[in-house]
């Protein structure tokens, strides 16, 4: 199956007109959201000064046919925890909703798509690069 995952620099990117992120999600058959990313976003929404705007229009991505809302689950703390550790060890800490977001990619072995370069030192994941 081929799918992604967005970061929340990718959405916002979207929602602001980034036509270079059409093309993998019309390719893609399914489009994850982790809900750590769904978190970052209505936390950011919040923030802003059009958070019903951006309510809607992420309203309307997220009732898109093959877009999914990823759960944490028990194998999303597993990854996580296997992340967070070998992170630790090699001294390359990220911030810990990357490290959860990262584990949903690795449960769903879904390609990221984030402009965040941190993300290159998990291992095991495949990141887009435009």
């Amino acid at each position: 199956m081929n799918s992604l995952l967005l970061d929340t620099n990718a959405w916002t990117r979207l929602a602001g007109g980034d036509s270079a992120l059409l093309e993998p999600i019309r390719s893609a058959n399914v489009v994850y959201m982790s809900v750590f990313v769904l978190g970052e976003l209505l936390d950011g929404f919040k923030g802003g000064t059009r958070e019903s705007e951006n309510r809607k229009l992420l309203r309307r991505f997220l009732g898109g046919a093959k877009t999914r809302v990823l759960e944490a689950t028990e194998a999303t703390a597993e990854h996580f925890a296997s992340l967070k550790e070998h992170l630790r060890r090699s001294g390359t800490p990220l911030p810990v909703n990357d490290i959860w977001i990262a584990a949903h990619v690795l449960e769903t072995g879904s390609l990221l798509v984030s402009y965040d370069v941190h993300f290159k030192s998990v291992p095991g994941i495949r990141i887009w690069t435009g």
